[in-house]
């Protein structure tokens, strides 16, 4: 299937990449920001290399470095229905 749009796996390689940035910044290392989250350091390891990652570590994480409302705005639920469909309706 050809797509012009960004793939789930696309998606999490990109947010690995800005993690992986964001930590080296914030000059934490791997040990260190696995043990300050609680998201084991082979989890932590196999995001920033593949960008897989359980959805509740990567919450941890975005928590860890200040990020999490990032998250939380994603999934706004709205007095309009239709707004709600949205997220259940695949595009043609």
């Amino acid at each position: 299937m050809y797509s012009l749009l960004s793939t789930p796996t696309d998606i999490g390689k990109a947010l690995a990449e800005r993690h992986k940035a964001l930590r080296k910044h914030l000059k934490i290392s791997q040990v260190e920001m696995a043990e300050r989250s609680g998201v084991s350091l082979g989890s932590l390891k196999r995001f920033e290399g593949t960008g897989q990652i359980s959805l509740e570590s990567l919450l941890k994480l975005a928590h860890l470095t200040n990020h999490l409302g990032d998250f939380e705005a994603v999934f706004q639920i709205t007095e309009d229905e239709s707004d709600i469909e949205k997220l259940f309706t695949t595009k043609p």
